[in-house]
């Protein structure tokens, strides 16, 4: 076998492949044998069909078909690892000359890596928030535990803004109640903003055994998305009444005796999560400096299935679940189709030129995964899953993604080594010495990603094995 590649452009190329037609002998065989299974000929035990005979019966090209489409995937493969090329997706193939007992000649079109040269990222300067935690902050932190623990007690009054109150719900459309459309007994808490738009105004006011109508557009159900007539009414109205802030409440509230201690952990855990926050936004905006920095040429094919692959999930994934179709998510948005488009293509593009950057990083800097540091990404995937590490893994493995896994933990130590290198200053103008979480970082690639089609793979594999 000859092969020889042309450069058509930076992300595409074409491979022309001359195959001697002695190579072809074992596909032929198998071509003939594969159809001395499927025909019958008279006077001939199936299986048992002279070669000749079904040249003559089925005819010769019918053999050369199914040999060469036997074939042709084998000799691509060889030629694509002579030349060594990094292929993305499918070849478009074209059989050019194929001439019986000569020669098997065609072409194969193919997208691929392109070629990234990383230049020196050490002068990479971001600015991030600094960690500041506020007695304000601490003081609305203890408030929230606090509501956690408010006891209500019902009270023979007009409801009004705190109120917990008992409510019996119907909702017409077009002057029809609704099969799901009817609710009794709900608990809602006025102000929360929980329910339908409108609720608010029409319990308050209103003391036990009071009704009221009036319209909201519905959120979920069989209408969602439509106006609805809703009555309400009142069956309990229920005071919060919350604990007082003492030593007694941080006693009941948490493992410590005192409020100043348990203030004092509030500090701490909204230190932590600012900290958190603040290495996650320097990981951002140094990715977003590293391809600022880097020509990455994107191939169209792939970029194509990355918008579809997108636009499929959200419509049929996301949206789904929450009973809403593209049109009334852009409604809500308040976007145009073609704002929404516009902004998947850039989000895709952004998350094709992130895998290839940092996938080149990790060949220069020769990184490797261990299986401590896939076990520990493991366990974080799954959790954001909602299914088991068990789960999660078996359903990895038998879906055969495991390289896929491994390759997002190497792009997050990829960008670790780039933000180690960038210099990172808080709002304050102080200078933040990171400690790289390497797992972490893994998690910020792959939202900047936001699930190329490859990594989405994963993710559909680990839902359709929930699903099973």
């Amino acid at each position: 076998m000859k092969s020889a590649v042309e450069t058509l452009n930076p992300t595409r190329v074409r491979l022309s492949i001359e195959v001697p037609f002695e190579e072809l002998k074992d596909s032929l065989d198998a071509a003939y044998k594969k159809i001395n299974q499927q025909v019958t000929v008279k006077g001939f035990r199936k299986g048992k069909i002279p070669a000749r005979v079904i040249d003559q019966r089925f005819g010769r090209g019918a053999v050369l078909e199914e040999a060469v489409n036997d074939a042709l995937p084998k000799f691509y493969t060889e030629a694509v690892n002579e030349a060594e090329i990094d292929v993305l997706g499918q070849p478009e193939v074209d059989i050019t000359e194929l001439k019986d007992g000569e020669t098997l000649n065609f072409t194969a079109e193919v997208d691929v890596r392109p070629a990234i040269e990383i230049p020196d990222y050490s002068g990479i300067e971001v600015e991030v928030d600094a960690v500041e935690v506020t007695d304000e902050d601490i003081e609305k932190s203890v408030e929230q535990l606090r509501e956690r623990f408010a006891s209500t007690s019902p009270v023979e009054r007009a409801a009004e803004d705190g109120d917990v109150v008992t409510i019996d719900l119907e909702a017409k459309v077009d002057g029809e109640v609704l099969e799901d459309g009817v609710a009794s007994g709900v608990s809602y808490t006025i102000g929360s903003g929980e329910l339908l738009e409108g609720i608010d105004d029409a319990v308050k006011g209103l003391e036990a055994g009071g009704e009221a109508t009036f319209t909201s557009e519905l959120k979920g159900g069989s209408a969602a998305g439509k106006e609805a007539e809703v009555t309400v009414k009142v069956t309990q109205v229920a005071a919060r009444e919350l604990p007082a802030l003492d030593d007694e409440f941080a006693q009941l509230a948490s493992e410590f005796d005192t409020l100043d201690e348990l203030k004092a952990d509030s500090r701490k855990r909204l230190e932590n999560m600012k900290q958190y926050d603040q290495a996650t936004q320097a990981q951002e905006r140094v990715l977003e400096k590293l391809l600022e920095l880097v020509e990455v040429p994107v191939p169209e094919k792939l970029l194509e299935d990355e918008i579809n692959t997108r636009k499929h999930n959200l419509e049929h994934h996301q949206l789904g679940q929450m009973g809403l179709d593209l049109e009334k998510y852009l409604e809500i948005q308040g976007k145009t189709a073609e704002e929404f488009d516009t902004e998947t293509k850039d989000a895709a593009v952004k998350g094709i030129k992130t895998q290839f950057v940092l996938d080149e990083l990790v060949k220069r800097e020769k990184l490797n995964v261990n299986q401590e540091e896939l076990t520990e990404h493991l366990m974080r995937r799954a959790a954001s899953s909602g299914m088991s590490p068990d789960q999660f893994a078996q359903a990895v493995v038998e879906g055969g993604q495991v390289p896929l896994l491994v390759g997002e933990v190497a792009r997050g130590k990829a960008l670790a080594v780039v933000v180690e290198a960038a210099t990172v200053k808080d709002t304050n103008g102080e200078v933040i010495d990171l400690d790289d979480d390497e797992d972490e970082t893994a998690e910020t690639v792959q939202a900047a990603s936001e699930e190329t089609p490859a990594e989405d793979k994963a993710e559909d594999t680990a839902e359709d094995k929930t699903e099973a």
